[in-house]
């Protein structure tokens, strides 16, 4: 799907959430106005509201599009970046004596190293049973859910044992910020990883067969001699590390806390945008930044105009739906003209 598509789905989305709310009797016009000056209105609009929320999209979005790539069909992005919240929060509260750089590095790993180990139960039960990863990653999504509110009111929860919540973690254990601005070198990151993946995906031998493997695993197999399991199995682990990562950055740069209902549900919006990236890294940033500016307007939407910020969700629904019906056409092609019974039928 090229970018004419792409932003077709994005259009179709919005036309009908426009739609949606003036037959629901609110002003279409004033709430999508409050939609862009929450997202785009200002410069602090932008850095501190659309770009901040853009991160953890773009870098899970960067692991959903790794995973996609290789025929795994991670839908366990959130459980992984709860796992890697998790063990974010633990080191951060263990390096106050460290120097930020070394700080935030072992942080980082071990919220890297946790969305891996979240993820290598699929991992396993895949290889050795065959389960569907589809749906072990979702259902451990809700393990992840409980093991936060577990930690929160347990072994993490702050020191006075009255919030559900942790101890704010070290300052040195905090990314830093654009000057002026609630934008954190997470961006940074974010950009680098992109531009890491793309090289990957088209100038080296494992991104050639990673992408081989996705095309058609019996294929690689027959014809590469490539190991089709491995190489999913790898994509899995990869695409959970930068869940895992993405966690870790949310509480170094944003929250700085563990908290029940941390994500808004970034691991699921994160598959949208990387389909309606094409499963390119230089769209997902673009496709992030989008998803990251229809949440930062939802609240301007809600408190300018009245309409529930829950609404944009119609419009990622619709995207989802016209990027999933594009992509099944593009596949199966037009049918033969000379065919009008079939067509019929």
């Amino acid at each position: 799907m090229g970018a004419k598509a792409s932003a077709a789905a994005l259009l179709a989305g919005l036309a009908v959430l426009a739609g949606g709310l003036q037959l629901a009797g609110y002003d279409a016009v004033a709430a999508l106005g409050a939609l862009w000056n929450g997202a785009f209105g200002s410069w602090y609009a932008f850095t501190s509201a659309t770009l901040v929320r853009s991160v953890p999209l773009i870098i899970i979005g960067l692991g959903i599009a790794l995973a996609f790539r290789g025929g795994a069909f991670n839908i366990g992005a959130e459980g992984q970046f709860y796992a890697g919240a998790i063990a974010a929060t633990w080191i951060g509260l263990q390096v106050s004596g460290l120097p930020a750089p070394v700080a935030i590095a072992a942080l980082l790993l071990a919220a890297g190293l946790a969305g891996a180990g979240w993820v290598a139960l699929p991992v396993v039960l895949k290889r050795r049973f065959g389960v569907l990863e589809v749906i072990s990653t979702l259902l451990l999504n809700f393990v992840a859910e409980s093991l936060v509110s577990l930690m929160v009111q347990g072994p993490l929860q702050e020191s006075q044992h009255i919030y559900p919540q942790s101890d704010p973690i070290a300052d040195a254990a905090r990314l830093p910020l654009l000057p002026g601005t609630r934008l954190h070198a997470g961006i940074v990151l974010a950009l680098a990883g992109a531009g890491a993946l793309f090289v990957l995906f088209n100038y080296t031998w494992w991104g050639f067969r990673l992408r081989a493997v996705g095309a058609g695993p019996r294929a690689a197999e027959i014809s590469g001699r490539i190991d089709a399991g491995g190489m999913t199995a790898a994509a899995l682990l990869l695409s959970g590390t930068i869940a895992g990562v993405a966690g870790g950055v949310e509480v170094s740069g944003v929250s700085y806390a563990l908290y029940q209902n941390l994500s808004p549900g970034y691991g699921f919006t994160a598959i949208a945008v990387a389909l309606l990236a094409r499963l390119d890294p230089r769209g997902v940033v673009v496709t992030g930044i989008l998803f990251g500016a229809l949440e930062a307007g939802a609240g301007a939407m809600q408190r300018d105009a009245g309409v529930p910020a829950v609404a944009v969700y119609v419009v990622e629904a619709v995207v989802i739906v016209v990027v999933l019906l594009v992509d099944a056409y593009r596949r199966r092609g037009p049918l033969p003209a000379g065919r009008p019974a079939e067509r019929a039928g």
